[in-house]
């Protein structure tokens, strides 16, 4: 697997990419997604990619994103994690999340934290988040969708 920035070229895969009606309670949909990144320059679309083919998403935001949930400058924050519905339960998403430290330390080299922010009632991301060596520390949110756990990476 690996992990790439959105390009144009990854088009017609944004568009086969399929979320169930209940991945939507809790995540945006890459294509929308990609439309506010192409706006602010503080998001940036990520594409994991295995045997050519788009298995996971999300977005990575940094400096206004990252305010509501941490006051550290140097977080970057985790956004509309999702696995296509046809790939899930392959270990991708944890796949991912495994490269994306070394992902953020190649290509953004000023951050020392990862955070996301998961919605409670959100248990499977939430245990997946963890195996993957996020913290949850208390801090809780609203959200547009529900209460939120927020989460940490130390890198």
């Amino acid at each position: 697997m690996q992990l790439y920035f959105y390009e144009e070229s990854f088009k017609h895969a944004i568009g086969e990419y399929h979320l169930t009606d209940e991945q939507l309670r809790f995540t945006g949909t890459p294509k929308d997604c990609i439309e506010l990144s192409n706006e602010d320059p503080d998001r940036s679309s990520i594409l994991a990619v295995k045997q050519n083919q788009l298995v996971t998403f999300f977005v990575l935001h940094r400096n206004e994103g990252v305010k509501p949930y941490s006051d550290n400058a140097q977080s970057l924050l985790v956004r509309a994690f999702s696995t296509d519905s046809r790939h899930q339960g392959k270990g991708y998403a944890k796949q991912a999340l495994s490269l994306l430290p070394d992902f953020v330390r190649k290509y953004f080299r000023e951050i020392n934290e990862i955070i996301l922010a998961v919605n409670i009632a959100n248990t499977v991301a939430q245990e997946l988040y963890k195996k993957c060596g996020f913290i949850d520390k208390g801090v809780r949110k609203m959200g547009k969708k529900g209460e939120l756990i927020i989460m940490s990476y130390h890198l």
